[in-house]
């Protein structure tokens, strides 16, 4: 079997542009994976383009291999960009290997360690009552674990009136959905130090399961200024490091309780395994980042079924268009994902669908100062 054609597939939804990325072979079987990367879809569509020369030709079988490739043949290494475009191909070399093999993938990856996969979704809402509101919509559709975000930064709402709004609507939420609830917060790396502090003592009293990327990623030593003040409140990071590499020096300092590392990004599915691995040695529990679409979920389901110290999956609903491309896929309920039985990932896409809803630009997302001065989103 020989990999023949490796092409980009977009789907616009809601706030974003499904990125798929299709890998066909000459034996009629077609991967799928999964690129998504908001504002970014076309760059990373190019360098798809521009890796899958070093592909076509070969046999697909040799993921490892590729992937060593792909990454280290280039001279340029890592960078979002270039590690989502490896991402998408190495996802549907997988699915590629699981559909001839007759076997879901998590069964290549050394057999399923639970038997389903717990997921969170987001809860939204301008005000402590709207949020509430959304919460107990969403305890009652079977999710037992909701994440917000304290909104940006802007020229009416400083660091500290950030805070103190957040503070009111997390007691709210906490009060409406009760004690047995998981909540989860995301300051998006937005902070210095000394607010997300602040907001880390705000809402301590609240019983998170996790506080998520409380500082911006560049630097893991801010990290440690908060993580020495964490006390009860488990850390989060990692949407934005990729490989294993991008992770070393995080685990090494023992900074956070939980890693989030994104299979669109980070480097696909096996070094979404590698890290895992590498955060199992710390006692480090893995929550992949997956505010994405059904493929990259699927995959991320595959992986964490074959990790020992998986904690919690992301699913964004993006309703109806998750349900609608999908031919055949994951069955998500009561907050709780079953493991795929198909071969490879599970995911057949309706590309009738996807067709009908085509690339569109992302709004450009902004966040100022008071003084107009750029803040972080």
């Amino acid at each position: 079997m020989k990999i023949t054609g490796i092409r980009n597939l977009f789907m616009r939804v809601e706030r974003q542009n499904w990125h798929f990325v299709e890998v066909a072979t000459d034996a009629g079987i077609t991967g799928v994976g999964e690129a998504s990367l908001e504002g970014r879809e076309r760059t990373v569509a190019a360098a798809v383009d521009e890796l899958a020369p070093l592909l076509v030709g070969e046999a697909p079988g040799a993921i490892e291999h590729h992937w060593q490739r792909l990454h280290r043949h280039g001279f340029w290494r890592g960078g979002v960009v270039l590690t989502s475009a490896i991402s998408g191909i190495e996802q549907a070399l997988w699915d590629i290997k699981g559909k001839a093999l007759g076997v879901p993938v998590y069964e290549l990856l050394g057999g399923p360690t639970r038997q389903r996969v717990r997921a969170y979704t987001h809860c939204g809402g301008a005000t402590p009552e709207a949020a509430a509101e959304h919460a107990t919509a969403l305890v009652e559709q079977g999710f037992g674990a909701l994440k917000l975000g304290p909104g940006r930064v802007g020229a009416d709402r400083d660091a500290r009136r950030v805070i103190r709004d957040f503070a009111a609507k997390l007691e709210r939420v906490r009060l409406a959905v009760g004690p047995e609830v998981a909540l989860m917060v995301d300051n998006h790396g937005q902070f210095a130090p000394d607010d997300a502090i602040a907001l880390l003592r705000a809402i301590a009293p609240y019983d998170l399961l996790f506080y998520e990327e409380p500082v911006p990623p560049d630097d893991v030593t801010p990290l440690a200024r908060v993580a020495r003040e964490r006390g009860g409140v488990p850390l989060a990071t990692g949407e934005r490091l990729f490989t294993k590499w991008g992770y070393r020096d995080l685990l090494e300092r023992q900074l956070v309780d939980v890693v989030q590392p994104d299979v669109c990004h980070a480097g696909g599915i096996l070094e979404l395994r590698k890290i895992a691995a590498l955060a199992e040695t710390y006692y480090v529990k893995v929550a992949p980042h997956n505010p994405n679409g059904p493929v990259a979920t699927a995959a991320s389901v595959h992986v964490a079924a074959s990790i020992p110290n998986f904690l919690i999956l992301e699913v964004a609903l993006s309703q109806p268009h998750r349900d609608r491309v999908q031919r055949e896929g994951l069955v998500i309920k009561d907050g709780w994902i079953e493991l795929p039985t198909r071969p490879g990932l599970g995911v057949e896409l309706d590309h009738e669908v996807i067709a009908a809803h085509p690339y569109a630009p992302r709004p450009y997302v902004a966040a100022y100062n008071a003084d107009g001065s750029v803040a972080d989103i």
